[in-house]
């Protein structure tokens, strides 16, 4: 929620989970959040600059974390795929 000048003013903020959509509840203390920093043209980090990927403990339980990265760094355009 925001005030008049624009400002959140909410105490919890909840996430969505990148990989499944779902929002991530305040209890949920399995899921995570990973920061990926953002580079230039050249392939160098721009400093203070990330993209954060929150990933839900449900997930997580079913073991579908590390594919849902993949998919989500290929869509970002950070990882490129080739087909055998």
């Amino acid at each position: 929620m925001e005030n008049d000048h624009g400002e959140l003013v909410d105490l919890y903020v909840p996430r969505k989970c990148a990989a499944s959509g779902r929002l991530i509840e305040a209890k949920d203390h399995s899921s995570v959040q990973i920061a990926v920093c953002d580079v230039d043209e050249n392939g160098k980090m721009i400093p203070g600059s990330t993209t954060n990927i929150p990933i839900s403990g449900a997930i997580r339980h079913h073991g579908e974390s590390d594919d849902s990265l993949n998919r989500i760094a290929q869509q970002m355009g950070c990882m490129y795929f080739s087909a055998l």
